[in-house]
């Protein structure tokens, strides 16, 4: 008989998406057939499915950890937020529209079945699905049409365990307060907690966990303490996003933080090399100077991002970092700011019809048509090294400075490359994952450097390391038994 088991959180970023990454892991090592599951999520950093729809990074994580396939089913609703508009709507892969967020709210009831066919099609594929709840099920104010917590665990009947944070302090607020809000079904349902992130002698909470479970009757699931491997893993949220502190690299990288910065996880292998400093700069503070690299990320809304690096005077930086021989590298959105002009003619992004580019490249974009996406496969015209990645965009470039693409992939050319090959743009999500692609850029700045393990493999074996500091810590016998209890 499938199972079934939701992980909710008393807030964001106390490790939810973590902790179905581990479990779906640690349970599939024991032979069963795991798929993740996350009713709705809201996140500007996607992945494409195997049937060329997309859904949450997130998810993309722990598919790969439950060694299956990521497909639309997943993530069946994902909202990505955009300038002016609210949010773009995607339903089990495919945009439905634009909603702000008073619209959404009437939105999610006639949601509420697409979120039900997607979870249903994949209990009866797997012995096991864990759901990821979304913010917390204590913002009763918006218990109301509910597809992402409460909401949802009432309609599938499946139990819940609540999960806490504890390095932000006040857990025992945190799940006796969260608790106490809900309605007598939704408590009835709520099997117990795990207090997550601890730091220190576990032996010194032990009165801690005694009044949370009195407080609330749940079972403890377990206190986890804090995964210090948890950065080598491809973070969900924007707000995690912090400049590498490494004060000995020898290559430093500048990336403009934009204010709907998507699919930062291109620069997690940057991340990851000992030999390099990524520098995520954030609005208010200028583009340093010295930089070996300049990285332009993909933009959920790439004409107000446009606007956005001018009112920051960031263009400038940019510009008199190329004038001095600095190299410059545009992913997507950064990829068409790079260009003389961005069009949005049918208002894709909002109001703004037309933006200047930065002009660095004969070339201008238009956003029309359906949005682009699949995997691809191809050669780099840098240094010939064979890559892979996926397309996620809207919109064509036209222009003399096509005439050098950077990349010739299975759907055609694709990019450009500057005459004097120092500045480069690319449609092609996971550029830097491609290790060969990655030592050969990197290479390009400093000869002599150590490069990190392969790494997709490093992935692999930190997927591995937590799902056995789970085993360790967590109670996942009783797990099992609590999810059989759903229908």
């Amino acid at each position: 008989m499938s199972s079934a088991l939701m992980i909710q959180g008393t807030g964001s970023d106390v490790g939810k998406s973590l902790l179905v990454a581990g479990l779906a892991r640690a349970f599939v090592n024991r032979g069963l057939k795991v798929l993740p599951f996350k009713p709705q999520n809201m996140s500007n950093n996607a992945a494409v499915t195997v049937e060329g729809g997309e859904v949450g990074r997130a998810q993309a994580l722990q598919a790969r950890a439950a060694r299956t396939p990521l497909i639309n089913d997943m993530n069946p609703i994902l909202l990505k937020p955009q300038t002016d508009i609210g949010s773009q709507v995607i339903v089990q892969g495919q945009v439905l529209g634009n909603a702000t967020a008073k619209e959404y709210q009437p939105l999610k009831l006639q949601l509420m079945p697409k979120v039900l066919e997607s979870f249903n099609r994949l209990k009866s594929a797997a012995d096991l699905v864990i759901i990821e709840g979304a913010g917390s099920p204590a913002e009763v104010n918006l218990r109301k049409n509910d597809i992402a917590n409460m909401g949802f665990a009432e309609a599938a009947d499946v139990p819940v365990i609540l999960a806490g944070d504890i390095d932000r302090g006040g857990v025992i607020a945190q799940l006796v307060g969260t608790y106490d809000l809900l309605s007598p079904s939704e408590k009835q349902r709520t099997k117990g907690y795990i207090v997550n992130k601890f730091r220190g002698d576990v032996s010194l909470f032990d009165g801690g966990l005694k009044i949370i479970s009195q407080k609330t009757g749940g079972h403890n699931f377990g206190v986890l303490p804090f995964f210090k491997d948890a950065y080598k893993l491809p973070p969900e949220d924007a707000f995690s996003i912090q400049s590498q502190l490494n004060t000995s690299a020898q290559i430093k990288i500048a990336v403009p933080v934009l204010s709907r910065i998507a699919n930062y996880d291109d620069f997690d292998p940057l991340i990851a090399e000992p030999s390099v400093n990524v520098h995520f700069i954030k609005a208010g503070s200028p583009l340093p100077t010295g930089m070996d690299l300049i990285i332009l990320p993909g933009s959920k809304a790439t004409l107000s991002d446009m606007e956005f690096i001018r009112a920051q005077g960031w263009d400038i930086d940019i510009k008199s970092h190329v004038r001095q021989g600095g190299s410059l590298i545009g992913i997507c959105g950064g990829y068409q700011m790079l260009g003389t002009k961005l069009y949005d003619p049918e208002g894709f992004e909002g109001d703004m019809r037309e933006t200047n580019g930065l002009g660095l490249l004969d070339f201008t974009t238009v956003l029309t048509g359906s949005k682009k996406l699949l995997e691809e496969r191809g050669i780099e015209t840098l240094n010939q090294t064979t890559v892979s990645g996926y397309h996620m965009h809207l919109g064509k470039c036209d222009g003399p400075a096509l005439e050098r693409p950077f990349m010739h992939l299975s759907s055609g050319p694709d990019g450009v490359l500057s005459e004097d090959r120092k500045v480069m743009g690319t449609y092609l999500h996971g550029l830097f994952a491609n290790d060969k692609f990655r030592q050969e850029l990197l290479h390009r700045f400093s000869a002599n450097i150590d490069l990190s393990e392969a790494f997709e493999h490093r992935i692999e074996t930190t997927l591995d390391q937590l799902a056995q500091h789970m085993e360790s810590y967590l109670d996942l016998d009783r797990m099992l038994e609590v999810a059989r209890y759903a229908k």
